[in-house]
């Protein structure tokens, strides 16, 4: 008999308040609609961080890989919703799927990993934490 994915929701709690403390790291003025923050990695590697709404208590951001040697449907892209007030950032939507489920039963028609949503929020912390670790200053425009 198969046992049922269960989230550990202390480990998923975690995971988001690491990636809006990383996030808040990159964006000093996230309150600030349209604009758009690119970080070179190198001459061929870069990645743009679009703030697109802003609230008193949420923002909401689009993260992608601008630049690379893949081609463009490979290339990561999420959007990411920042909880200002519990300090938290969520990933909402990742390579085009969005309204991700906590649990995904599996095998599924999509072939979802049973925690697919957790999965994407680890992949955002290992990005921002990627981003952070590199010493270019980011590109600010507003647009």
């Amino acid at each position: 008999m198969k046992q049922r994915y269960v989230p550990h929701l202390p480990t998923i709690l975690a995971t988001c308040e690491n990636n809006y403390v990383c996030m808040m790291k990159l964006l000093p003025d996230c309150d600030t609609e349209d604009l758009s923050y690119t970080f070179s990695i190198s001459s061929s590697l870069e990645y743009r961080v679009k703030i697109v709404e802003s609230t008193r208590y949420t923002s909401t951001l689009l993260m992608a890989q601008i630049a690379g040697n893949s081609p463009t449907f490979l290339r990561p892209s999420m959007s990411i919703r920042l909880y200002h007030d519990a300090k938290v950032a969520e990933v909402l939507e990742s390579q085009r799927i969005s309204r991700l489920k906590p649990v995904y039963e599996y095998p599924n028609l999509h072939m979802h990993q049973r925690n697919e949503k957790f999965m994407v929020n680890i992949f955002l912390a290992e990005w921002l934490h990627f981003c952070l670790s590199q010493k270019n200053q980011p590109t600010i425009s507003t647009q």
